[in-house]
C-alpha cells in the first residue's frame, strides 16, 4: 500500500513459550486513526513497543513512515511520538517545566524548548495552568500534558508523522476521555497518523477510521465500526418488559433461535439479532400484544462494539479450543 504510514507483515514475538504476536499483519493508511482492539494479553502493547523501536521482533517485515523498525530505528524515532499507558510526568513541577524538561531531553536548545512548551500548552488548552504543579491537574489535564510531551521533540511544530497511543484514557472519567479525544482529533486534522490501542469500545467507535480486532497475537477481524457491526449480525431488537417474570414467555415469541437471544433479568430486557428490521419490529409488537405481555419499550438499534468484540473474540477462543 503506497500511502501506508504503518505496514506490519507476519510480525512474531515470543516470551518464553508463549507467542505475544503470532504472525500479525496490519496496514494503516496515512492521516487516519487506526484502532487496535483486544483483551488483556492479546498483544496490543507488544505491537506498540515494536513499532516504536522499544522492542525487536523475532520475525516479520515492519515499517513505520517508510522506514524499517529494525534496520532504520533512528529514522523511525525521528518521525514518531509515543504516549504510553502511564503518565511520565514530574508531579512537583509545573506543566511548562515538565515540557521544557522533555524538550531538553530531546536535545532542543533552552530557548527552543521554552517556545515549543508555550506552543503546546496553548494547543492543548493548558496555558492558564502552565505554572501549576502537575499534582493539582485533573486526570484529563494530565493526559493532555502527557500527549503534549509526546510531541515536544518535533522541531518543526507540525506534530509527528505517526503517533502511538497505548490505552491513552485508561482510568479517566468521561470528561477526561472527551478532552483527550478532542486533542487526538486535532492532531489528525493536522496530518498525523494515529495508531490507538484500547479496551474502551466507545473510544474506538468515536475516533477510529478503521479497527483491527486482535486476539492471541493475531488480527481476527478488521474494518470500519459499521462494517464490523454489520458482520456481527446487522440490527438488533431490544424489548423491555414491565414484568420480569414474563421474560421466558417473551423469548419464545421472538422470531430468532433462542440461543441468539440475550436476557438481562435485572433490566427486564431481552435482545436479539434481526434481519428485516421493520418487519421484525411489527411482528414482535403484535406477538407480545396477542400473548398479553406488556412491554415498556421496544427498540431497534445497531449492535454495539462491545457485542462485536465479545462475538469475535468468543468465536476465536471456541475455534482454538476445538
Amino acid at each position: 500500500m503506497a500511502d501506508a504510514a504503518i505496514t506490519v507483515d507476519g510480525a512474531r514475538k515470543k516470551y518464553g513459550g508463549k507467542h505475544a504476536l503470532d504472525g500479525l499483519g496490519l496496514t494503516v493508511a496515512r492521516g487516519t486513526v487506526h484502532a487496535v482492539l483486544g483483551p488483556n494479553g492479546a498483544g496490543k502493547t507488544t505491537l506498540v513497543r515494536i513499532l516504536s523501536t522499544l522492542l525487536r521482533p523475532d520475525a516479520g517485515r515492519i515499517e513505520v513512515a517508510g522506514h524499517d523498525v529494525v534496520t532504520e530505528a533512528r529514522a523511525v524515532r525521528l518521525r514518531i511520538g509515543l504516549l504510553g499507558q502511564h503518565a511520565a510526568l514530574d508531579e512537583e513541577l509545573g506543566g511548562r517545566h515538565n515540557l521544557e524538561m522533555f524538550g531538553r531531553l530531546y536535545h532542543l536548545g533552552a530557548r527552543h524548548a521554552r517556545v515549543r512548551a508555550g506552543e503546546l500548552l496553548e494547543r492543548f488548552g493548558l496555558a492558564d495552568a502552565g505554572r501549576k504543579p502537575v499534582r493539582a491537574y485533573s486526570g484529563g489535564m494530565r493526559r493532555r500534558l502527557d500527549l503534549a510531551a509526546a510531541l515536544i521533540g518535533d522541531r518543526h511544530g507540525r506534530g509527528p508523522e505517526v503517533l502511538f497511543l497505548d490505552e491513552p484514557t485508561t482510568g479517566l472519567d468521561p470528561r477526561g476521555r472527551a478532552e483527550v479525544w478532542a486533542a487526538v482529533r486535532s492532531l489528525v486534522g493536522g496530518g498525523t497518523t494515529v495508531l490507538l490501542t484500547t479496551q474502551y469500545l466507545e473510544e474506538a467507535d468515536q475516533l477510529a477510521d478503521r479497527i483491527s480486532v486482535v486476539d492471541a497475537g493475531r488480527v481476527i477481524a478488521e474494518g470500519t465500526a459499521d462494517q464490523l457491526k454489520t458482520e456481527t449480525g446487522g440490527d438488533r431488537i431490544d424489548v423491555v418488559l414491565r414484568d420480569a417474570g414474563q421474560l421466558g414467555a417473551a423469548v419464545a415469541l421472538l422470531p430468532v433461535p433462542e440461543a441468539e437471544i440475550s436476557v438481562d433479568p435485572d433490566r427486564r430486557m431481552l435482545s436479539a439479532p434481526v434481519t428485516d428490521r421493520m418487519a421484525a419490529l411489527s411482528a414482535v409488537v403484535r406477538a407480545l400484544e396477542e400473548a398479553g405481555i406488556e412491554a415498556e419499550d421496544v427498540a431497534l438499534r445497531r449492535p454495539t462494539l462491545d457485542e462485536v468484540f465479545l462475538h469475535l473474540t468468543g468465536d476465536q477462543r471456541v475455534k482454538e479450543a476445538a
